[in-house]
This record gives structure tokens, C-alpha cells and sequence, in this order.
């Protein structure tokens, strides 16, 4: 195939150029591949529980409301886990990024998947800090007093949160679990930091794109200057 030119560039630039497109399509086409096997994985376990979690109603007060309750007009409901427990001083400053992005992309989603965030903090708590992130497009919800943490595997037996993103689905009347990033759960490659759920976190994609990279232990500032 003809490949572009771009101003005063080598031989030498053109060709290793070349050889990391070639790279970047036959990535295009695994990534492809490793979504059609997603999307086609039979249905999971029926849910341990409709859980009851809390949320900011309407009339800014909490209130109760039940998986079962999350799904509206979509099927699926994607729910990540946020890191913001209670025995927490401070959120995680990963998912906090994280969300900053999610936040924007939040009502594009909605139009085709439900999408939600957990946290096992008290449901004021963690409005109190969605608010002070300016997050208004994220649908927050507390599971303080459920075991949904436990029970799918974003918290760990010691207490410690996990930033897990899974998925329901809910078919003929049934909920059942559909996909997990249990790739959180494998041990990463030397040098690196866990790498499941690069696919949703803008940040991660954009370092890539420039020469500096990731960087080893690089982690996000809550507050910037």
C-alpha cells in the first residue's frame, strides 16, 4: 500500500514508520477479535442478589434502589467499581482520572449501555467529593450495605477496594453477570502497572501516542496549579 510523507522526513524514519503501521493494524484487527469473543460469551451466573444500594434522589435526599431498577430501556449495565472506601481518607487518585473522563463521556454512553459507579463509601460521602470533581453526567451509587463488592470481586477479604468494572445483562426477565476486567486479577507484565481497563481511560492511550510514554511509577495530581 502507499503510505503518507510527511515534511523532511529520513528513509530511515519512513521505514521503522512502516513496520510499527503494519504493528498498529494487526493490533486493530486483535482488538477486533478479543471484542467479537466478548460479545460472544454465553450469559454468566444469575446474580447473587438484587442488590439494594443508595443513591441522591431527585429530591436530593438518599434513597434506596435495586439492580433490578438500574437497566431502564438498555439491557446491559456497565458498573465500575470506584476505589473510595470507607475506611479510606482519600479517594484513588487513578479512578479519579479516570472518571474526570468518564464523567464527559457519560451521556454518550447512555444512549446505548446503562453505566454506573459503586463505591462502598456512605452515599453523601461520596457525593460530597462527585461534586467537588465536578462529576454531573456519573450516576453514583453507594454499596455500603450489600455485599456487591465482595460478592464480585472489588473488594478484597482484607477490605482493601479494587477498581473493577463488570457487566450485566438482563434477558427474558433474568439478570445474569456477563463480563469482568479479571485481567486486573493476572499478574502484569515486568515494569508494568495492571493494564485492564486501558480500553475506557483515555489518559493511558494518549501517553502511549508520545515518547515519554507511560512513565513507571507515574500517578495522577488530584488538584493541578
Amino acid at each position: 500500500m502507499e503510505h503518507l510523507v510527511f515534511p523532511n522526513e529520513t528513509a530511515e524514519y519512513r521505514a521503522a514508520r512502516n513496520v510499527l503501521l503494519d504493528a498498529e493494524m494487526d493490533l486493530r484487527r486483535q482488538l477486533e477479535q478479543v471484542a467479537k469473543l466478548r460479545r460472544a460469551l454465553p450469559p454468566g451466573g444469575a446474580v447473587a442478589a438484587d442488590y439494594v444500594f443508595e443513591r441522591i434522589g431527585a429530591n436530593e435526599a438518599p434513597e434506596k434502589v435495586r439492580l433490578s431498577q438500574l437497566f431502564g430501556v438498555h439491557s446491559s449495565i456497565l458498573l465500575y467499581s470506584f476505589m473510595y472506601g470507607p475506611a479510606m481518607e482519600r479517594p484513588c487518585p487513578m479512578c479519579t482520572a479516570m472518571l474526570d473522563s468518564l464523567n464527559g463521556a457519560a451521556p454518550h454512553v447512555r444512549q446505548r449501555v446503562n453505566l454506573a459507579v459503586v463505591a462502598r463509601s456512605p452515599v453523601e460521602r461520596i457525593r460530597a467529593y462527585a461534586r467537588a470533581r465536578g462529576w454531573h453526567n456519573l450516576r453514583l451509587l453507594s454499596s455500603a450495605s450489600n455485599d456487591y463488592n465482595r460478592d464480585y470481586h472489588a473488594e478484597a477479604p482484607d477490605g482493601s477496594q479494587l477498581p473493577v468494572l463488570n457487566v450485566f445483562v438482563r434477558r427474558s426477565g433474568a439478570i445474569h453477570h456477563f463480563y469482568s476486567t479479571e485481567l486486573l486479577f493476572e499478574s502484569p507484565e515486568p515494569g508494568q502497572h495492571p493494564r485492564h481497563l486501558d480500553l475506557i481511560f483515555p489518559l493511558w492511550n494518549l501517553f502511549d501516542l508520545a515518547p515519554e510514554g507511560r512513565g513507571a511509577d507515574w500517578f495522577p495530581r488530584l488538584a493541578y496549579d
